[in-house]
């Protein structure tokens, strides 16, 4: 993985957020691998058709992770998560954060 890119506002965040799904989707179009992980609010994001271009990020080859403590907390219900989508936990995102290379960006 080139990138992990961890989103924690949501669609509360408004354009700021869409400006950074952007970013990730840009570089994953670049043949970049990009992991994108929504967490805290931001997993409101992953409810289908809520935040405008995680379709197109996912279409383009990025991971979509989502935390599953942050999904439980809001009782989300999985099955309204966009496909491709992928329900992870912490330890996932602290793996990732300690592989060496990976360039990592909290918005």
């Amino acid at each position: 993985m080139d990138y992990l890119l961890i989103e924690s506002g949501g669609p509360a965040e408004g354009p700021g957020a869409v400006r950074f799904i952007a970013d990730a989707t840009a570089l994953a179009g670049q043949g970049a691998s990009v992991a994108l992980v929504l967490i805290q609010n931001g997993v409101a994001g992953a409810v289908a058709g809520t935040m405008t271009g995680l379709e197109d990020f996912v279409g383009r080859g990025g991971q979509l992770w989502i935390d599953e403590f942050s999904v439980r907390q809001r009782a989300l219900d999985r099955g309204d998560l966009i496909s491709g989508a992928r329900v992870t936990g912490m330890g996932d995102l602290a793996d990732a954060l300690l592989t060496p290379g990976v360039r990592a960006v909290w918005h």
